[in-house]
């Protein structure tokens, strides 16, 4: 038996902050309204949940519709929003989550309501429509905390990586510069790196890693806690 409370309620709506790295750089990927409200405006991918939807089924059929993105991804549950003045016009809730992705996978393209999708970096992001620029900071500030205890990092390198490059995406996430024998060092001790072959680059050629994600697994079933 069903049962409907005698309450006004709240649109639900989805709204997803898609991080990409090139280029030493950390981009978000963004779509241009094609309708009302905002229209022409850059803004998250996102929409409103469908009925027996889930609020992530509904990110990920969003992500599909509107940049393009239909592979499995990294995608995690941010933060809920709900100040009843976010909407011009209407009372939406929406529940916002974060994807790690390797950004040349994709060839992302506007569909639905976008009228286009692109890559922008997080230093030159355009304004953003509704409260998105909160959502985007505080899907930041999450990254940034999270690459200390979880390998997220490795969701947006490719398959075989430097180490350079590694620390690089480490460096540009935490916005700070990190002393490179300590940073080596560390994840030398942790184990989780395989070698796979070397690349030339520039005077030298540099060794290329891949992350053994089932060891790190295994590892973690034992008690192993990811540090950096």
């Amino acid at each position: 038996m069903k049962y409907s409370y005698p309450y006004p309620r709240p649109a639900l709506a989805v709204d997803a902050v898609v991080f990409g790295f090139a280029d030493e750089d950390v981009c978000g990927l963004f779509i241009e309204r094609a309708l009302e409200p905002f229209k022409g405006r850059w803004a998250l991918p996102g929409g409103f949940v469908r009925p027996g939807e889930t609020p992530e089924a509904a990110a990920r059929r969003e992500l599909g519709e509107e940049g393009g993105i239909q592979q499995e991804i990294y995608l995690e549950q941010l933060y809920t929003f709900g100040d009843p003045e976010r909407h011009p016009g209407d009372w939406v809730v929406s529940v916002a989550y974060y994807a790690l992705v390797r950004k040349d996978r994709f060839n992302v393209k506007p569909g639905s309501d976008a009228k286009d999708a692109q890559w922008f970096s997080l230093k030159k992001r355009p304004a953003l429509a509704f409260d998105h620029g909160r959502i985007v900071d505080t899907a930041l500030q999450r990254l940034r905390s999270k690459v200390h205890y979880q390998p997220i990092g490795f969701e947006l390198l490719p398959e075989q990586f430097t180490y350079a490059e590694l620390q690089q995406l480490y460096e540009v996430i935490l916005g700070e510069a990190l002393d490179k024998r300590n940073f080596r060092k560390k994840f030398d001790s942790l184990g989780i790196l395989r070698e796979v072959g070397v690349v030339p680059t520039g005077k030298r050629p540099a060794t290329t890693y891949e992350f053994d994600r089932k060891k790190y697994q295994q590892m973690q079933r034992r008690g192993f806690h990811f540090e950096v």
